[in-house]
């Protein structure tokens, strides 16, 4: 059966998927097309608001179809994977066979879940337990679509598409545009919210690889979908950009979890092994320079110390 073959009996609606999308302090253009987009595909979403400002959730509210969509305003900033779980539990609780988790600034295609969907019923007619499935994202800002990962062997193998119709399999996808069904959920559990973000996708994809669930990269569903900040352009390429905060937190959470956690050995040391190189390239070319560095410093500090949640302003 390929991707663009209609659906069995294992999901017999779109109305069984339920998107959660996480908004702070969004660019209301953007959001309101994702939610617009999202409308035309699924039944209901979900908006988890960490803790925008009164003007933009007043704005947010007079443009919502209050009929397909619920804000869900938390009130401060309580980090990525404590909002995912929030919205996920809401999802969980109306009924919804599948959670599909998607960040502010994310665009998917008009037919993107429909072959996210079309990809787990492929898979699961095979007899494989499906973690999660993700769409080929393109950040119209790089050169080129970041490919798939997996780890084998402590080496980084990446993945490009060769055709629409590939289903890769990975060991963790980008959080934006997942696709997971419930049961996958009960199975693994939440994401971790001590981590706050970053590396919150790359850790619940692990556990759930490590627990006997697959993730695949659907190569025929596509998402715009932006990765950083304006990105840094050095020897012929783009490197996406983060704020000085998103690189303690980028920092902290990769030592600790190199140290603290159980995850497998070989990604520990496929991804430990390019750490001093984004460690550098970061401390070189990321402004203003100072900044970078001590808040980059301080984040491997917090990791070795085992310090985590939000930072300590």
């Amino acid at each position: 059966m390929s991707c663009c073959e209609s659906m069995s009996d294992t999901v017999q609606s779109l109305s069984e998927v339920r998107a959660v999308v996480i908004s702070y302090r969004p660019d209301l253009a953007t959001l309101l097309a994702l939610v617009r987009a999202l409308r035309d595909q699924i039944g209901f979403t979900y908006i988890i608001d960490n803790g925008s400002d009164a003007h933009d959730l007043a704005l947010l509210r007079q443009n919502m179809d209050c009929e397909r969509v619920e804000l869900v305003e938390l009130g401060r900033n309580t980090g990525v994977a404590t909002a995912q779980n929030r919205g996920i539990a809401k999802a969980v609780a109306a009924g919804a066979q599948f959670v599909l988790l998607f960040d502010q600034d994310s665009l998917p295609e008009s037919d993107m879940v429909s072959r996210l969907l079309a990809c787990v019923v492929r898979q699961r007619s095979i007899g494989v337990k499906v973690a999660a499935v993700g769409p080929h994202y393109t950040d119209e800002r790089q050169d080129n679509p970041p490919p798939f990962i997996r780890v084998r062997n402590g080496r980084l193998l990446r993945h490009r598409c060769d055709s629409s119709s590939d289903i890769v399999e990975v060991d963790y996808l980008v959080s934006s545009g997942c696709l997971i069904p419930v049961e996958a959920l009960k199975a693994v559990g939440p994401m971790r919210e001590e981590l706050f973000i970053d590396y919150i996708d790359i850790e619940w994809g692990l556990r759930a690889t490590d627990a006997g669930w697959r993730c695949f990269g659907c190569c025929g569903a596509r998402m715009m979908h932006r990765l950083g900040d304006e990105p840094i352009r050095r020897f012929g390429q783009e490197f996406p950009a983060r704020s000085p905060l998103r690189h303690y937190y980028m920092m902290r959470n990769a030592v600790w979890l190199y140290i603290h956690s159980s995850l497998r050995l070989d990604w520990k040391l496929a991804d430990g092994l390019r750490f001093p190189l984004r460690f550098g390239f970061y401390a070189l070319f990321a402004t203003p320079r100072s900044t970078h560095l001590r808040m980059m410093l301080r984040g491997i500090w917090h990791g070795l110390r085992g310090r985590l949640g939000p930072y300590p302003d």
